[in-house]
C-alpha cells in the first residue's frame, strides 16, 4: 500500500473485514496483484479479499471496454483500465474504488466513462478514491 493512502486503505479494508461493506474484486485485479511486489501480494491474504466476491472479464465487459477505447476515453495502451471500469459497470458494482489517479480517478475521465455507459445503455458508475469510501455510522 502506498504510504500516503495507508490510513484510508486500512479503514476501507477494516470496513470490508467487519462486513460493513462488501468487497468485489475482478479476476484481472487478482492477476495484477499476483504480479506486484510482495507487500502488495500480501493483500490477497487479508480476510477482506478472501471473502470478496469475484467478478470476471466476460464478452460483455470486453465489448464495453472496446467502446471506451473507440470513444477515446482511454487509449489502446490503457486497455486494462478500460476493462476494470467495464467489469464494474457490467456487474453493476455500486462503487469502484481505485488508487489509479492518472487514468481512472479523475473527474474528466469519470464523466467520459459514464457518458459511454449511458450511450450504450448502462448505468453510471461511481468511481472514488479510498479516501472517499468508508462506512459512516450515524
Amino acid at each position: 500500500m502506498d504510504e500516503e493512502f495507508r490510513e484510508h486503505s486500512e479503514r476501507l479494508f477494516a470496513d470490508f473485514e467487519a462486513e460493513r461493506l462488501q468487497a468485489v474484486v475482478s479476476n484481472i485485479t487478482i492477476a495484477e496483484i499476483l504480479e506486484a511486489p510482495e507487500h502488495v501480494r500480501a493483500l490477497l491474504d487479508r480476510p477482506a479479499l478472501q471473502k470478496a466476491q469475484t467478478v470476471y472479464l466476460d464478452e460483455e465487459a470486453v465489448s464495453l471496454a472496446e467502446a471506451y477505447i473507440k470513444e477515446g476515453v482511454v487509449g489502446e495502451g490503457n486497455r486494462v483500465d478500460a476493462q476494470h471500469i467495464a467489469i464494474a459497470t457490467v456487474q453493476r458494482v455500486d462503487i469502484l474504488v481505485s488508487w489509479n489517479f492518472q487514468h481512472i480517478v479523475k473527474w474528466s475521465r469519470i464523466r467520459a466513462f459514464n457518458s459511454v455507459n449511458l450511450k450504450y445503455g448502462y448505468p453510471q458508475l461511481e468511481i472514488r478514491s479510498p479516501q472517499e469510501v468508508y462506512y459512516e455510522e450515524r
